[in-house]
């Protein structure tokens, strides 16, 4: 790919997935683009076992872009990272076609395997901002990763994942995430759980209520009866009739 023909994607992509840029020369002020560029000069030289130039390429655009990029991973077509700031790449990962990572998201090892020890994520797949995958397993087509989330197991096409661990919340969510950059609004099992203890507990308290005001109103009746009671022992004692009181 020419360095013209380049340009013209990272424009593409950038303005499908960023509304704050406003001008094509924009595309040069952002990190992803600067990072990318090198990527691609470095990933060739490790393919061709430079590996020491190839890293130096790599480590001189973490200084400069705060983004790191090993040049041994496998990147597609249509690749964007917002801001970029803390992002982390590791070798062995394989990224697919039209991936969106976010700031802080790292694609780790856990430190104990070799060979593959990155993470796969395959087409239409985004990254919210500080989530962590780590290990070598597949985040499958079209999934969301909440931010924050930490994934650690495998997860389906069509899936959102939310916590620490990850979490799947929704599956068979067929929007490609490319059309849909929506990262906040995406379920929440703990949320959902406390808000249905909620209104569980609000049943319970009214039902107490209603209960402790039946249980009022059978003691005033009671208390009726026992008192209607005395007073009609009262007067069988004084000679009376019932029909007296």
């Amino acid at each position: 790919m020419g360095f013209f023909q380049f340009v013209k994607e990272e424009i593409q992509i950038i303005k499908e997935r960023d509304p704050a840029i406003k001008t094509s020369a924009e595309v040069f002020l952002y990190p992803t683009f600067w990072v990318m560029l090198s990527y691609h000069r470095a990933h060739k030289l490790y393919l061709k076992g430079h590996y020491f130039l190839a890293r130096w390429i790599s480590q001189r655009a973490a200084r400069k872009t705060g983004i790191e990029i090993h040049p041994g991973a496998t990147i597609g077509k249509g690749f964007f990272i917002d801001h970029g700031a803390g992002v982390i790449i590791g070798e062995t990962a394989i990224i697919g076609d039209n991936v969106t990572l976010y700031q802080g998201v790292t694609l780790g090892g856990t430190g104990k395997e070799t060979g593959k020890r990155h993470p796969t994520l395959e087409d239409n797949v985004m990254v919210s901002a500080g989530a962590k995958i780590i290990g070598s397993f597949t985040i499958g087509e079209n999934s969301k990763i909440g931010a924050g989330s930490v994934v650690i197991e495998e997860v389906p096409p069509n899936c959102t994942v939310v916590g620490v661990p990850g979490r799947i919340v929704k599956r068979d969510n067929v929007k490609v995430p490319r059309n849909d950059m929506d990262q906040i609004h995406l379920p929440d099992p703990v949320k959902e759980d406390i808000d249905l203890l909620q209104k569980e507990n609000s049943a319970l308290c009214n039902e107490v209520i209603d209960l402790e005001k039946e249980l009022k109103t059978l003691r005033e009746e009671h208390e009726k009866c026992q008192q209607e009671k005395r007073l009609w022992k009262n007067n069988r004692k004084s000679g009376g009739n019932y029909e007296d009181l």
